[in-house]
């Protein structure tokens, strides 16, 4: 495994770093999607990383498109929109790269990989969560399209979508092997979007749930073969829990600079906090949790851009870094004090944004199965 970077990724990171932290390191309104930053993120090609040139997008491999993602998370406070990116590009734009016709692929990928169309994944039910196939959620056939029924809970860019990769039942009889997936455009009759939820963080990545009422999708907007959709989905958190959690690594980055600056500068008792053994050693541990998980990351993107199975190796990186994000979020808190509780310093929002980490994607719990799986222990 070669750990240096090639001129062309170091300069993308570069690039993507400066463009971050001058065009989106502004204030953030709190519970407020941003179309203004969403096009800006767009621009610079964000929406489409990982897709593929032909249909407009950049075409990078997975380690590259993290070390972007990275380079956004440390530069743009605003997670909550970079998660929005991500959602957009890993859980709607890729599974309709790498599995849709090539008809549904050239009217559907160039909007969504320039960022004109904004994306959508509809698979959690209020009961089929980290038991993601228990779905409800029917299509039936009828004629030349499919009638969908049924509710989709917390569906990220609901309320802003234009396009909704929607995951439903076939053939219940079939279970896992009975689910397929659906792009399903706004403006489709029978498709109903719930209002927003409030969130106590990402609050800026808008959340709802979306309602199926003899929905009628063209047979044309099937996402692979009937019966597929199970392992499209799969194929799509494979991306998103390798990728998506870099702009953890760039946020805890950027949060690790704040905590040594202000150590250095906060004074009590005549010295600087930093040279406290107990402040000292609590921010060594943020770098030491850092750095484990961004080589986990990378290492789990290496082996993916390789072909070889890194289910393990996703699994394992997405737990190292969501739980080491949460940490350090509790860490920069009690470094600052009374400071790092309020609002206003902007340092309890890191915590706040790392908390769902564990949850969205697979929990860490499920993330623990996959592993004790893949060592023979389930």
């Amino acid at each position: 495994m070669d750990f240096g970077w090639s001129a062309s990724q170091a300069s993308l990171y570069d690039a993507a770093l400066s463009f971050a932290q001058g065009k989106l390191g502004g204030p953030i309104v709190e519970h407020e999607f941003s179309h203004e930053r969403w096009t800006l993120c767009s621009e610079f090609g964000l929406a489409g990383l990982s897709a593929p040139q032909a249909h407009g997008g950049m075409g990078l491999d997975a380690q590259t498109t993290a070390r972007v993602l990275e380079a956004f998370g440390r530069g743009c406070p605003d997670l909550g929109l970079l998660f929005s990116a991500s959602a957009h590009l890993f859980a709607c734009v890729m599974p309709i790269a790498e599995h849709g016709s090539e008809e549904l692929r050239a009217r559907l990928l160039p909007p969504l990989a320039s960022g004109a169309w904004i994306g959508a994944n509809a698979i959690t039910e209020a009961g089929a969560g980290s038991d993601a196939f228990a779905l409800k959620t029917r299509a039936e056939r009828v004629g030349g399209d499919y009638v969908l029924h049924g509710e989709k809970s917390y569906v990220t860019n609901g309320p802003v979508a234009d396009v909704f990769l929607v995951y439903a039942s076939t053939n219940p009889s079939d279970g896992y092997l009975g689910i397929s997936a659906f792009a399903v455009d706004r403006g489709t009759p029978g498709l109903v979007i719930g209002k927003p939820f409030r969130k106590m963080g990402l609050t800026t990545a808008p959340i709802s749930q979306v309602y199926f009422e003899n929905c009628r999708v063209p047979a044309a907007n099937l996402v692979g073969p009937e019966g597929k959709g199970a392992s499209i989905f799969n194929g799509s958190m494979q991306w998103e829990r390798a990728c998506l959690f870099a702009i953890y690594l760039g946020a805890m980055e950027s949060q690790l600079e704040r905590v040594v600056d202000y150590a250095v500068a906060r004074k009590q008792f005549r010295k600087s906090i930093g040279k406290n053994q107990s402040i000292s050693h609590r921010i060594v541990d943020m770098k030491l949790r850092l750095d484990s998980a961004r080589l986990m990351l990378y290492r789990a993107c290496w082996k993916a851009d390789r072909g070889e199975d890194a289910s393990m190796e996703i699994a394992a990186s997405k737990l190292a870094v969501s739980e080491a994000a949460i940490q350090a979020g509790l860490d920069a808190i009690q470094i600052h004090g009374g400071l790092g509780f309020m609002e206003e310093s902007g340092i309890e929002r890191a915590l706040r944004d790392a908390v769902p980490a564990t949850i969205f994607s697979g929990t860490s719990e499920i993330q623990r199965d996959l592993i004790a799986r893949k060592l023979g222990l389930g």
